[in-house]
């Protein structure tokens, strides 16, 4: 071999060597600053509630700070192209809803490609919605107002906290199977859209259990449904979807955490780990309890799995005109 080329290949070995050990000793020292927790939609909302129910014993385990840092708009779109472009040390990771499954097949031109641009942590819990009217709106079950919706099509509306939301979602999922039309009121947030319901200019609204408890209980809200397989143990007299005559229906809130792809694989696993222990802390999962929600089951392989297949799910709806932006 000649010496010029000889030279060549021990300098791209020692260059990939010294790679490898840096990206090595890099790992070894992560994390020696505090972490942006960025989360997709405003204070109020779940999304939050789980952000910062999860920081500190998150902090805890790591050893360093983790900060909460709320950057809402456009549908979650705003933090996820920031977080996309973020450097990828595991310094920066989000904390988004299920509108990280759903964005794609609703806008066909995000600044950001989920599959290529992150890499799923974990899912910490899977939430119902809640199915609620203002107290003065004339319906007192789910039949009652499929039957009003019927008879008055296109005249209802319901409030979400955004296109591509949960509560987006639950009431598409809602008119669809119950073959009625509504009109759906997008809000830049579930605070904004939670004022206006109990304000009356909107009457219907699928919000969090968590979120809204204190409202049903004060008699501000009517309960009617939860979008759950069964019933919610803090709700126990509210029937489910199905319960109500809605054949089928079953929706969850989910909070995943993501950080981006190019995130080295050691951090990326330390991040993982952090989160499954916290998840099995009592005190965690007594939180998520009170709000309604269960524990997800599995690590982040089988989290990225659930929501490869919930983004098969909306992509098909959306394709049949079924789910589309307001």
């Amino acid at each position: 071999m000649k010496s010029s080329a000889l030279k060549f290949f021990l300098g791209l070995s020692v260059g990939l060597l010294g790679a490898c050990c840096s990206s090595a000793t890099f790992a070894q020292t992560w994390p020696n600053k505090p972490i942006a927790l960025v989360v997709t939609y405003p204070p109020g909302g779940t999304a939050d509630l789980m952000a910062r129910a999860l920081s500190t014993p998150m902090s805890q385990i790591l050893g360093t700070p983790v900060v909460v840092e709320n950057k809402p708009g456009a549908s979650g779109q705003i933090a996820a192209s920031w977080v996309a472009k973020s450097a990828p040390d595991g310094y920066t990771i989000m904390l988004d809803a299920s509108s990280f499954a759903v964005n794609p097949s609703l806008y066909p031109h995000l600044p950001y490609q989920p599959e290529r641009d992150f890499k799923t942590l974990g899912i910490l819990a899977l939430y119902p919605n809640v199915l609620l009217v203002h107290p003065n709106f004339p319906v007192r079950s789910v039949k009652e107002l499929v039957s009003l919706a019927k008879a008055k099509p296109n005249t209802i509306s319901f409030a979400s906290s955004g296109n591509g939301s949960a509560q987006h979602l639950a009431g598409v999922l809602f008119t669809h199977k119950a073959n009625i039309d509504m009109q759906h009121v997008p809000y830049k947030g579930a605070g904004l859209a939670l004022n206006d319901v109990m304000g009356g200019q909107v009457p219907v609204f699928f919000g969090s259990v968590g979120s809204t408890m204190q409202y049903i209980e004060s008699k501000k809200l009517l309960a009617l449904a939860v979008t759950s397989s069964k019933r919610v143990p803090s709700l126990p007299d509210v029937p489910t979807m199905v319960e109500g005559g809605i054949a089928s229906y079953e929706i969850y809130e989910w909070n995943a955490l993501f950080a981006p792809s190019a995130t080295p694989k050691d951090i990326l696993q330390k991040l993982s780990a952090a989160i499954v222990k916290v998840t099995q802390r009592e005190d965690f999962k007594d939180r998520v309890s009170k709000l309604g929600g269960e524990i997800f089951q599995g690590d982040s392989e089988v989290a990225e799995r659930f929501i490869k297949a919930q983004m098969v799910q909306w992509a098909s709806l959306a394709k049949e005109k079924i789910l589309q932006v307001d």
